[in-house]
């Protein structure tokens, strides 16, 4: 199994800092995420980055408003030419559907692919049952959206209960000997995968590394 299935979190506060890793890692990796604290330190050039390279973008925002606000917000998104965004799952169906209809009005309008969009379920720096994490997925996919972000620990079951074609995304992945830091809910890279995620997310275990392509290629996913 290649490592396309793997997603850098630049979380990162400089454009400097998320183009040195960028530089780094293009040549490994070909999704990066973009979190809060990149994008509201340098905004759009982030994103503008990352394009450059070719490459693709999770833009990880979470999005949770009035379904107006975040319809607004996914049209305004999907100009950026993002491969995936989120939302709060527990904002609701109707804000969940708005995202997707913001989404879909204006790649319609433009010409181009609609980014997918992910439901967050439970953050992984939270304990949580599998039984709420599996309530809001069901709900996700019910608001017709294309997957979720969910823990390891869950992916198996919403993997068996909402289908093949449900993406799911974990992140708290910690690669074999990683510290957890703030995430409660982890898995290995492996671990992850045979659990029935789509992607994993990687941030501070390769970023903050000496050697970050050292680490990517030190991870056991086949």
């Amino acid at each position: 199994m290649d490592k396309d299935k793997i997603i850098v979190a630049l979380d990162v506060s400089t454009i400097k800092e998320a183009e040195r890793l960028v530089d780094i890692l293009s040549p490994h990796i070909s999704v990066f995420k973009v979190g809060m604290e990149l994008f509201y330190s340098c905004g759009p050039k982030a994103i503008d980055l990352i394009k450059k390279r070719d490459k693709d973008i999770f833009l990880d925002l979470k999005f949770h408003d009035i379904p107006n606000t975040v319809k607004n917000s996914a049209k305004a998104v999907t100009r950026f030419g993002v491969f995936m965004f989120n939302v709060h799952a527990q904002g609701g169906a109707d804000m969940m559907k708005a995202a997707l209809e913001g989404a879909e009005e204006e790649s319609n309008r433009l010409g181009i692919d609609r980014p997918r969009i992910l439901g967050v379920t439970i953050l992984t720096s939270i304990e949580s049952s599998e039984e709420n994490v599996l309530n809001l997925a069901s709900l996700t996919k019910e608001s017709g959206i294309d997957g979720v972000v969910a823990s390891p620990q869950e992916a198996k079951a919403i993997r068996k209960a909402l289908g093949e074609d449900f993406l799911i995304v974990t992140p708290g992945i910690r690669p074999e000997g990683s510290e957890k830091g703030d995430q409660k809910r982890t898995a290995t890279p492996r671990e992850a995968l045979d659990a029935g995620a789509d992607y994993i997310v990687i941030g501070r275990p390769i970023t903050k590394a000496k050697d970050p392509v050292k680490v990517i290629e030190g991870i056991q996913i086949s």
